[in-house]
């Protein structure tokens, strides 16, 4: 499915883990407790908080579906960010 296809509302690309994390990680199972590390301190930060925010936001007024390509979810960043919101949201 491209982003082009019109099938969702926004393509929030600052949220995503940096070019320069996503090559080190590799999906290298071994390595993804650091990636999930390293990755909630990008969320926390500039690019990504100002975007983090406005879907946060967009949470509390209702519900919010997050997509991904990735065929590991258990060690996807899809899964960092959603439980990084989840705990943001409590």
């Amino acid at each position: 499915m491209s982003k082009d296809a019109g099938l969702f509302d926004e393509w929030v690309r600052e949220v995503a883990p940096s070019d320069w994390l996503r090559r080190w990680y590799g999906h290298r199972p071994e390595r993804f407790e650091e990636f999930a590390r390293r990755y909630r301190v990008e969320l926390k930060t500039s690019p990504a908080k100002p975007s983090v925010d406005a879907l946060l936001a967009h949470a509390r007024k209702g519900s919010l579906t997050l997509l991904t390509a990735t065929r590991d979810l258990e060690r996807s960043g899809a899964t960092v960010l959603g439980d990084h919101l989840r705990r943001r949201l409590r």
